[in-house]
């Protein structure tokens, strides 16, 4: 299925999005009911890999994994499905981690820990917060830290794989917005997808059980973004499976011949499709270059602290800034004087951040600003560097533009990404010697 721009730039998505799965994982963890751990045998060796081998505990602990992310527990029923696709999908990581390793490329330690830190502080856990609640679980806690390095690393691979195609023609860019256009008025779909790849035809019977499975752990309530960062073999993986909005000539025939008739949040079976099979979510729909967005320009006067509040005990320069920003409140009533304000305490942040998408801006934010009358200052708000006063300029309804030329850029690139990911990785196994002793 065709790659959609999921709304960061290649370079962000080479870095940033490779902690998806592990920030929807922390997410969860703090609510999953887990079995006590089933028996192991750590000598039992399930697969080699150019010699190097994969036991049943790194299977059992992928497995484990699945199950905190989820919130549900594996049975051993379960775990019997998941055990071959697990084992498949652990045989192509370590395949991408000797190719990371073949081009001497290092993610350091730091790396994994800053992503970790990240985890912890977007969840509000304390730090070391993340690991306490995998061992409690269970789940060795290198299980995460390895997956975590490799797609780290293999994000590294693909840039230099791509190297000079890495840069999108404006030709294609040209093209692409000109079809855009032709579809005015047709309907698009907001998708989410799972991809299970069949690498070896004789191994189709295995890839059809592991999304049977996968559809009953979702249908069972397992999140699908999770389960979609978890075990997806697409790049979208590292998205949350999100693919963007398509129109039906972008689908495979298979899934194109469905979407149609999908209500919102729907979830098909496993469709067979080039490659494998795809578990497909419908997230929306709507019809290209008719719908509209609300705008606001906004206008923001940020007052900082000198330095980090603590609550229960803020400085008298804090105290003050705070007596500012509560006369500010009272007395503006333009957006040229929140600019002044702004532009007075020092303009550490812009004082106009550009036409603001309302449906896109966070709830929190949001709750704020969608009632707010225009030219009227919003309540200060408080944040550990500084107070925000927050004005509405101007409200538009807006026609909703189907991609701007960054975007159109972006999901070219991406298309590239997600070919040269699955023509390497077909490239590595056709290289190594690899036993897979779960084959049925």
């Amino acid at each position: 299925m065709r790659l959609a721009n999921p709304g960061n730039s290649a370079r962000a998505m080479l870095l940033a999005t490779s902690l998806c799965s592990t920030a929807a994982f922390a997410a969860t963890a703090a609510q999953a009911p887990m079995p006590a751990p089933q028996s192991l045998t750590g000598d039992n060796i399930v697969a080699t890999v150019n010699g190097d081998v994969i036991t049943q505990d790194d299977v059992d602990n992928r497995a484990r994994l699945f199950a905190v992310s989820t919130g549900l527990p594996v049975t051993p029923e379960v775990l019997m499905r998941l055990r071959p696709q697990i084992t498949r999908q652990l045989i192509d990581e370590r395949l991408r981690m000797e190719e990371i390793q073949r081009r001497r490329i290092v993610v350091p330690d730091d790396e994994i820990a800053r992503a970790i830190d990240e985890i912890e502080h977007r969840n509000s856990m304390d730090k070391g917060g993340l690991q306490g609640r995998l061992r409690a679980e269970g789940v060795a806690p290198r299980t995460l830290f390895d997956q975590l390095r490799v797609q780290l690393g293999w994000t590294r691979v693909l840039r230099q794989t791509l190297a000079g195609r890495a840069r999108v023609d404006e030709t294609e860019v040209a093209n692409q917005q000109r079809e855009y256009k032709a579809q005015t008025g047709q309907t698009q779909y907001r998708l989410g997808e799972i991809f299970v790849a069949i690498e070896d035809p004789t191994h189709a019977g295995d890839a059809r059980r592991f999304a049977d499975t996968i559809i009953q752990q979702l249908h069972s309530g397992a999140p699908f973004a999770v389960v979609a960062a978890q075990f997806s073999q697409s790049q979208t993986a590292l998205e949350g499976g999100d693919l963007g909005w398509l129109s039906v000539d972008h689908l495979d025939p298979e899934v194109a011949s469905l979407v149609a008739q999908m209500p919102q949040g729907a979830i098909s079976n496993p469709v067979r499709v080039a490659g494998g099979f795809d578990i497909v979510q419908m997230r929306g729909k709507r019809q290209v270059g008719l719908e509209k967005q609300t705008m606001l320009s906004v206008r923001a006067a940020f007052l900082p602290f000198t330095a980090k509040l603590n609550p229960q005990a803020p400085t008298d320069q804090q105290r003050q800034t705070l007596i500012r920003a509560q006369a500010l409140t009272k007395t503006a009533h333009s957006c040229g004087a929140i600019e002044a304000a702004n532009a007075e305490a020092g303009s550490k942040r812009p004082a106009d951040p550009g036409l603001l998408p309302l449906a896109n801006i966070n709830p929190q934010m949001r709750a704020i600003l969608e009632p707010l009358p225009i030219g009227q200052a919003s309540r200060p708000l408080v944040s550990p560097e500084g107070i925000a006063v927050l004005m509405v300029c101007a409200r538009d309804d807006k026609p909703i533009p189907v991609a701007t030329h960054d975007e159109i850029s972006e999901q070219l690139l991406q298309d590239r990404v997600e070919l040269a990911s699955r023509q390497l990785q077909r490239d590595l196994r056709r290289r190594a010697l690899i036993d897979d002793r779960t084959s049925s």
